[in-house]
Order: structure tokens, then sequence, then C-alpha cells
């Protein structure tokens, strides 16, 4: 087994060694957001290997790909276990204007600290918590916008996730609903996640690829026809072709 705590660390661009400790996880979700993409490349190319911890870790950490939330959180979960964090995998409903018809396939991370218990996701796509939010309703704020959790008896889970983006929501919208009583009990559970995300008519992510990764300003997003930058509540958005998605992946993701 490679070293996932040395690499992950290299990946995010911090020093081997030090012990972690619950107030550097803002700093990590911030340094995994910039470092490691959103993408489900792999799923439109139909290159998807079997979900296990040396799998992701090759795709993620040696190979220095990115992915969807699956592979993204299981990865964050499996580098936050090595260093003694008390984590536990479950699984969501997205909500986009309705409930995703496609079930339980969000995959985010529960973590104990000092009697809290706290969701940690790094795989929303543009729509992170670059905290630590905390399952007792309490607000957080970070850099990109405010997060609460709610609890919520509902057919897709006990617990909402609500977001307001900052520039980009004007109130408080549903970001996914998840079981906190129920969590994954292996990772090869979410084989099931990439059967249905690579081959249900609706899912969203089986399509068009799609690369989005945090900047220091906002966030860049690319597709086979367009790229968005935001910065600093600005917006950018050029119609592209696919020579100019093949560069734009080489000048933004390094691929």
């Amino acid at each position: 087994m490679n070293d996932l705590n040395a690499l992950f660390r290299k990946r995010i661009g911090m020093k081997e060694g030090e012990k972690l400790t619950f107030e550097e996880l803002d700093d990590i979700l911030v340094r995994t957001g910039k470092a490691i993409p959103f993408e489900n490349l792999a799923i439109i190319s139909s290159e998807l290997s079997d979900i296990n911890k040396e799998n992701i870790i090759d795709k993620v950490l040696v190979r220095n790909e990115g992915g969807v939330c699956y592979e993204l959180n299981a990865a964050l979960y499996f580098f936050l276990e090595e260093n003694d964090f008390e984590v536990s995998l479950v699984r969501g409903v997205i909500y986009n204007q309705g409930w995703m018809t496609i079930g339980r396939t969000h995959v985010a991370i529960l973590l104990n600290h000092d009697g809290q218990t706290y969701l940690v996701d790094t795989g929303f796509g543009g729509n992170l918590p670059l905290k630590p939010v905390p399952l007792n309703g309490g607000t957080i704020i970070s850099r990109n916008g405010e997060f609460r959790i709610k609890e919520e008896n509902t057919e897709h889970g006990n617990h909402i996730l609500e977001l307001k983006l900052k520039y980009k929501d004007a109130d408080w919208r549903i970001g996914y609903a998840f079981d906190s009583s129920n969590p994954v009990g292996n990772v090869r559970e979410l084989n099931e996640v990439q059967t249905i995300i690579k081959e249900d008519p609706q899912s969203p992510f089986n399509k068009h690829p799609l690369i989005t990764r945090l900047t220091n300003g906002g966030n860049i997003t690319l597709t086979d026809t367009s790229f968005t930058q935001w910065d600093d509540g600005k917006v950018k958005k050029e119609e592209i072709d696919n020579k100019r998605f093949k560069e734009l992946m080489k000048q933004h993701f390094d691929r």
C-alpha cells in the first residue's frame, strides 16, 4: 500500500509529519478543494475501477486525478482516519430543484470530535463547505458562504444540509439530505453508487465532461462547451470548442 498520509499531504501542499488537530481541518478543506478537482472524466471515458482503498489512493493521490463525491470523500476519509480522527462515510440524496430520483448517491463524511458530530464534505462540486458543519444546527461561515444542518426526518434521511453561497444565493437552499444513523459499513458499498452514477439515465454525471476546483478568489468550472471563472464575485464565461477544452485542461488542471 502506498503511503496514503504522505501522498495526501503532498497533493494538498501540506507539511509531512506534523500531527493534525481539529482546528486545522478548515485549512485542509480549503487546500483539498483547490488541489483536487471534482470531475467526472473517468465516468465519461468509462475508465472506472472497483472502489476500494488501493484504487482510490492510486487514482487521486498517485495519478493525481480528481473524482466525484464517492472518490474525493473516500480519499479524505482514509486520510482523516489515518490521522486518528473518528470518521465514517454516509450516503445522501441531492436536492436540485427537487430531490434527485437516483437515490442515495451523494457520499460525505461524518466526524466526531469532543462530543459533537460534524459533516465534512470535499466532494460537492462548487458547493463545498470549507469548514466542518456541526449537526447541532449551528451556522458556519466560510470564505465561500454559509452552511448549516437541520435535523429533519424525511424519506431521504434524518438531516438536511442547507447552504447560502457567497455572491450566488440570496436565500438558504437545500444541498442534500443524509442519514447519520446509517453509515457506510465498507467502502466497497460505494461500487453501487458508482454503478448508478455511470449507468442511470437520470445521472447528471454520465453525459458531458465536467471538472471544477476552488481558486483563491472563487472557483473555475470547465465543460466540453464552456469555461466559467468566479473571482471575488465576478463571473466570466467563455464558450469553447474541443481544442480550447484541451488547452484549458492543461493550463488549469495540469492534465
